[in-house]
Order: C-alpha cells, then structure tokens, then sequence
C-alpha cells in the first residue's frame, strides 16, 4: 500500500515540473534572443598640426677640434701638470722638457750677439775715419773698400746672432708645453723621466667636445632636395643617442655637404654641428640624426596605434555621429613620435577608434569607453536593472 500511494503523489509532482519548463521555455522564445552589447572602444579625435619633413639617419658624433701634443724639442720630461680626463684651458701648462741645456743655448747666443754688436761698433768707427781720408785722398780705394766690407759683414753678423738668440728663446719656450685648444684631455702617453724626439713622440690626445659634430650620409636620391634646403634657408638636424626618446634630442644645423658621392654606395657625407656644453655626446658615439628639410603646414595626426593593416593596406576605423564605425582606407605619412601623419583618409576633427578595433564590425555599432561607465548617482542601464530584479 505504501508504494501505491508514493507513485500517486509521484506522478502529479513530474507533471507540475514539465508544465513550469514548457512554460518557461515558452517565455524565453516570445523574448526573442539576447543580443550581444555593441564593442567598447576608446576613440581620439584626428588633428591638424605644422610638422616636419624629415630623413632618418645613422650617424657618428666626432670633436670639433682634435689635436695630438707633440714636442717641437728634444728632452727628458721633469713636469707634468694636469689630470689625465682633465678639462683643460687653452694655454694651460702640460709638461716641461728639462729647460737647462736649452737656457744654455740662449745665454750662449746672447754672448754672440753682444761681441757681434761690438765688432760692428769697431768697424763702424773704422769706415768713418776711412770715409774723412778717402775723401782727402789720403788713403786707396782698395783700403777704402776693404773697410767698408768688413762694416757690412759685421752688421750681417750681427742679424745672424740675432736669429740665432730668437732661435734659442722658441727653443727654451718650447720646453714649456701649453694646450693649444681647449677640450677634454685623454690619457697621458708619456711620464715624467721619458725622453722625448722633437715632431716624433706624441704626449697627449686633446678633443674639443663643445660643440661636436655628428657625421652622417645621405643618398643621392635625397641629395637635391638637401641641396635646395642649404642654398635656401639652411637644413637643421636633430641628433640624439639611440637611447634617448626622440623628445630630448638636440638640436643643431648641417654645416657641411661633401662635393662627390662615394664610389660604391651612391650616398653623400654630411656633417651637422650641435651645441654640447654637458658633453651629452662623446666622441665615437654613435648617434639617430634627423634631417629636417620642410615643415608640412596643417597635417592630420592620429595616434599610430589607431592604424591597422589588411591586404589592401592600412585603415583606420572613424565612429561616426551615430554611432557606427566606418572603415576607412588611409595613406599614412611619416611618424612623428607616438603619431603618424594621415595624408589621405581622415579629416581633422573625426574620431577615430585607438583601442578595441578587433572587436570591431564595419557599419556596426559601438560603445565609446567614456560612455560606458555611469557616473556616480546615475542610474545603471536597464539590463543591469533587470538583473538586479530578477537576482530579488
């Protein structure tokens, strides 16, 4: 008996749960089906900005100036007076050569030059005497001339022992080595107690850092358009290291234009000065350089994240006032930092979608990601209220 009535209160449970199903099942198609929320996406507006025209290049940064010390005499150093990678001012005192046999040398012709000046004093006092009785008719011709020859010898010594005392104070000057530019000092190449050989023995390696020069090439397919900026109104550059961001590169100007193009390569040297009072740039560096030859007036920009690329070329995807996003085509300029010029394709003052575009349909709806997110106190939309409903 118990089973009996189990499966009589059994049966009309199973046929309450089927008819709450059907009737579900029956709600759930008069809804229709659920409709997936339109992609979130974030969008910037395309605007007009004067930027550069420019080449890229890979250049190497070198001294302005560069000088090898070499002695002009022959000697044992006895001094030093700098720090190797000192800064150095031009006239500063480097190294003394041992000045005693050279002070000799001066005093030696000093003497000369006094017993020269002392013979053609003699000899001066001779020919006027021999001046009075030529003209008397006293004395010969030959006397006469003989007089006035060893008046003009004497006086030719004397201009040789004048050259030879010059001679003498350059070389005991030149015992005493100055910088002849300034810069920064490289390693010493000799030490006190080294004997040097006269225009032989380099003693140091001097580099001018301020300004310096960045080197580079071009093509020849860039070269008249380089040439027409240089005859014009000049070319400037802007040079940093490979590891700067292209914000803190420097500014300079391309002061030189070689006169051929290198066999083998078709390019053409180029040198650009750039101010260096912080010695930023070392000699030997290698360093990006921008050539800038033009500046475009009222280009589009866009951020270069916004651009994507299909088989027929990059695109970009414009939200349109309803909404929508339109599939645009583009011809992409050159870079400018984060952005890139849009020479074709957008217009200034569209919005184009940066983030989100893979979720992206052309022509189909989109949520701007501002506009996603209620602000505090508004009321969330509908599908969030009907959840919070149905949740209770």
């Amino acid at each position: 008996m118990r089973l009996k009535y189990t499966r009589m209160y059994f049966i009309p449970l199973l046929l309450c749960q089927f008819a709450a199903s059907a009737c579900n099942r029956a709600g759930s198609q008069a809804a229709g089906p659920q409709m997936p929320p339109p992609p979130l996406v974030t969008v910037t507006k395309a605007r007009a900005e004067d930027v550069p025209v420019y080449l890229d290049e890979i250049g190497k940064s070198y001294a302005f100036e560069s000088v090898t010390v070499t002695p002009q005499v022959a000697g044992r150093i006895v001094e030093r007076h700098f720090l190797d990678g000192a800064d150095l001012a031009k006239g500063q005192l480097l190294f003394v050569i041992d000045p005693r046999p050279y002070q000799a040398q001066l005093d030696s012709a000093k003497a000369a030059l006094a017993q020269a000046k002392a013979a053609l004093e003699l000899a001066k006092i001779q020919f006027s005497r021999y001046e009075k009785l030529e003209a008397w008719q006293v004395v010969s011709k030959q006397d006469y001339d003989t007089v006035r020859n060893t008046l003009e010898v004497d006086q030719a010594q004397v201009q040789a022992a004048e050259a030879n005392l010059q001679t003498a104070t350059l070389n005991l000057e030149y015992c005493y080595i100055h910088s002849p530019i300034e810069g920064r000092a490289g390693a010493r190449l000799v030490d006190i107690g080294n004997v040097v050989q006269a225009n032989a023995t380099a003693l140091l390696l001097i580099q001018r850092m301020d300004p310096i020069y960045a080197d580079f090439t071009i093509t020849e397919r860039d070269l008249p358009e380089v040439q027409k900026e240089m005859s014009g109104s000049g070319v400037s550059a802007l040079v940093r290291l490979p590891a700067d961001a292209e914000s803190h590169a420097q500014k300079g100007n391309v002061s030189f234009l070689d006169n051929t193009v290198q066999n083998g390569t078709g390019t053409v040297f180029l040198r650009a000065t750039i101010a260096n009072p912080s010695h930023h740039f070392w000699p030997g560096q290698f360093v990006n350089v921008r050539v800038v030859l033009a500046t475009k007036k009222d280009a589009v920009l866009i951020p270069n994240q916004a651009t994507q690329i299909s088989q027929k070329g990059p695109f970009v995807y414009v939200v349109k006032p309803d909404s929508t996003a339109d599939l645009r085509p583009v011809v992409l300029g050159q870079r400018q930092g984060d952005d890139v010029v849009v020479a074709q394709g957008v217009a200034a003052g569209e919005s184009v979608i940066v983030t989100g575009q893979l979720t992206v349909a052309p022509g189909g709806k989109v949520r701007i990601a501002s506009e996603a997110a209620p602000a505090p106190g508004q009321t969330p939309p509908p599908a969030a209220s009907g959840a919070a409903k149905q949740g209770k």
